[in-house]
């Protein structure tokens, strides 16, 4: 039977009656009242959820990449001091990259090695493993754990341990590289901009089953996933997993470094903010102002469960994403402009880059961005409709049904020690002109302003309600969709020109 505290993890920030439902909780007790409320949440978390059917498994992992408390050498791992903050997963957070003396002996070493050119997308997972986002993996997944992750959504240390790692991290190698590794037992990984950026030792090479990952990492083999058409389509037939020594901390220079925290930055930045309770909220598109409402209403909540200080992480994905989605460098510059224009308090915001490339695979990635947040110190995680979601890419309809993404985070094993906070959907109330949780008895007043909307509002300089973005915001997106008009307007125009110019060579004019 499952604890009160194992399942009391989901709060409604809709409840007008929220009390503690964590473990962690200055009021949590079984004897609480929030206890009444468990009923409502034991289906999720009985005796036959995914969760207690994953620890009763007898599987056991071979060669292993996970690193446990005690079990890890000192340069690997980032020790945790004591703290109000969630313990990492494994106890310690995972630190890959080669200590500053050592890089000019492992650089040479490296030259020595059979080199792999690795991508950009692959270079993002360098980054996000290098700096323990996904401990306590320390390095691209051998076969058993690429199993384990694929079909089970979770890895198994081998005295038991159990932690969420619902999508596989790995890097695929074609036929010409894995003969040129032949039976070597390292090799090293070539950026995409020429430098040497790792080592990966003690390798295991493994066939790489396109189809198997993208079914069971997406639920289809539709074509058009943009993740699968950008990354793994084309990939190579083989997958090489290790252990990871990275030999400099990965760097865009793009002007957006400052933002890209490490777990480890961030924690220390909650500690010295006095945090009692971190939230994270996780988005790939430009804060409006129901974000903003949800975040100020989260922390209220907290306040009223008895926190003292909880501290919000605004943490967009600033990996890899669609072509259609808002670039990274201007979804910073509205956010920035959230901040100055006080829609959120700097004082108890921390905006950070979360490096994670973007799947698009629904419930099977929100665990992935959930469990990422343990790692930095999150232990409230925020959900919203079809979290990682996206249209079918052949048929007009969703993808993935928008409940099931809360649903799964409040089952997924392994995140027993996250509190999910479920959206409360937020839209433009006509009556105060401004922002405001929706109230389904009055449906007439409100105004939902849809993506495509919002979109053709920007290209056209047009300006949304008072109330629905913050003016420095808005005018940011402006700025960009009108950037982007212009562009595809020079586009068109050049090809037109070409056009013409290939209609003149083919049938010349007589003179």
């Amino acid at each position: 039977m499952a604890t009160v505290a194992g399942v009391l993890r989901v709060l409604s920030v809709s409840s007008n009656n929220a009390t503690a439902l964590s473990p962690r909780s200055p009021k949590f007790s079984s004897s609480s009242p929030s206890g009444s409320a468990a009923a409502a949440f034991v289906s999720l978390r009985g005796a036959q959820s995914p969760g207690n059917l994953l620890e009763r498994s007898s599987f056991q992992m071979g060669q292993s990449n996970i690193s446990l408390m005690g079990q890890t050498t000192r340069k690997s791992v980032a020790p945790i001091k004591a703290s109000a903050l969630i313990t990492p997963d494994g106890g310690v957070l995972v630190d890959l990259i080669v200590p500053g003396h050592e890089k000019v002996q492992k650089l040479e070493e490296a030259r020595s090695l059979p080199q792999v050119n690795i991508t950009k997308i692959d270079l993002e997972w360098v980054h996000v493993l290098s700096e323990g986002w996904a401990s306590p993996l320390r390095g691209f997944m051998r076969e058993s754990e690429y199993l384990q992750s694929l079909h089970f959504n979770a890895l198994r240390a081998l005295e038991g341990s159990l932690v969420n790692m619902s999508i596989p991290i790995v890097l695929a190698i074609d036929d010409v590289q894995k003969e040129s590794i032949g039976k070597g037992k390292a090799i090293s990984l070539v950026g995409p901009a020429g430098n040497t950026v790792a080592i990966l030792r003690n390798i295991e090479i493994y066939k790489h089953n396109k189809e198997e990952r993208i079914a069971r990492t997406w639920g289809t083999t539709a074509p058009g996933l943009p993740y699968v058409e950008e990354h793994i389509r084309n990939s190579g037939n083989w997958l090489v997993g290790g252990d990871l020594e990275v030999l400099e901390r990965v760097r865009y220079n793009d002007g957006l470094d400052h933002y890209r925290l490490s777990p480890a930055e961030l924690r220390a930045e909650f500690e010295r903010r006095g945090a009692d309770a971190v939230f994270a909220f996780q988005l790939r598109n430009p804060v409006h102002n129901g974000h903003a409402l949800l975040m100020t209403d989260t922390r209220k909540r907290l306040l009223e469960m008895g926190f003292k200080n909880p501290v919000l992480l605004l943490h967009p994905l600033g990996g890899y994403t669609k072509a259609d989605d808002v670039p990274l460098e201007w979804r910073m510059k509205q956010h920035d402009k959230v901040l100055e224009e006080g829609v959120l308090d700097p004082q108890t915001t921390v905006v950070a880059i979360f490096p994670s490339p973007m799947h698009y695979a629904g419930p099977t990635e929100v665990q992935w961005h959930a469990k990422a947040r343990i790692n930095a110190g999150a232990d409230f995680y925020i959900v919203g409709r079809d979290p990682a979601g996206m249209g079918h890419p052949t048929e007009d309809r969703d993808l993935y049904n928008a409940d099931h993404g809360k649903m799964v985070l409040s089952m997924a094993p392994g995140l027993e020690r996250l509190n999910i906070l479920p959206f409360k959907v937020a839209a433009y109330d006509k009556t105060k002109g401004k922002m405001a949780f929706f109230e389904p008895k009055r449906a007439d007043d409100f105004l939902f302003i849809s993506g495509t909307k919002m979109r053709n509002y920007a290209r056209n300089g047009e300006n949304l309600p008072d109330g629905f973005m913050c003016p420095g915001g808005w005018q940011v997106l402006v700025e960009y969709y009108q950037s982007l008009s212009k562009e595809q307007d020079a586009g068109k125009k050049e090809e037109l020109q070409q056009q013409v110019v290939s209609k003149a060579v083919k049938n010349p004019v007589p003179v």
